[in-house]
């Protein structure tokens, strides 16, 4: 731990994070499959109400799941201001949840395998050879076969409210991946918005 702390302070000081896109900004439009290779449009999405996409790093971080079962708990105020729940990761489609969890969970779960949206969004991290060696050798975790060839880049785990004129009304992008937004602060912001 000592070494993946030294390693996110780091990033901090390099201030990883500070491209990802801002408040008042146009939020980048994206087409991406979801868990069962449907191609999803952010414009679609949109044109129902306001978008809350929450960017992670895979199936396989626990803070992740953390961060997702938090959001399911919390989906019917989200739903009630008239939002969608997207989650992005860059696993392939049918490797993001297994079918008994795609099952529990009530949004979207979209794959960004070679993380091109995660990277217009300013959200992506290179992920450090010590990071890597940790997740192969300690978590027995194949980044490369997970990602379905993307073993380098995860996504700093990052929350985006998007209003329906698509642009981004609050985020919240913390490279340390141990803290998340949490789900009363997305769900002002979109009380704010709403």
């Amino acid at each position: 731990m000592k070494g993946v702390d030294e390693i996110i302070n780091e990033a901090k000081e390099k201030d990883l994070g500070n491209k990802a896109i801002q408040t008042s900004q146009q939020a980048p439009h994206f087409e991406l499959p979801d868990q069962e290779g449907k191609q999803i449009l952010l414009d679609d999405l949109l044109a129902k109400g306001p978008v809350v996409i929450t960017f992670y790093r895979g199936d396989w971080c626990p803070y992740c799941n953390l961060q997702l079962r938090a959001l399911q708990a919390r989906l019917n105020d989200i739903h009630q201001l008239g939002a969608t729940l997207v989650a992005i990761s860059p696993q392939v489609p049918d490797g993001s949840l297994t079918e008994s969890e795609i099952a529990k969970m009530e949004f979207m779960v979209l794959s960004d395998q070679d993380a091109k949206i995660a990277s217009e969004y300013g959200v992506t991290w290179e992920v450090p050879e010590f990071l890597l060696d940790h997740m192969r050798v300690d978590r027995k975790l194949d980044l490369v076969q997970i990602n379905n060839g993307n073993g380098l880049i995860l996504p700093i785990p990052a929350t985006f409210v998007i209003g329906k004129d698509g642009l981004v009304k609050w985020s919240y992008v913390n490279v340390d991946y141990r803290t998340r937004s949490e789900p009363d602060d997305i769900i002002k912001a979109l009380e704010t918005i709403s």
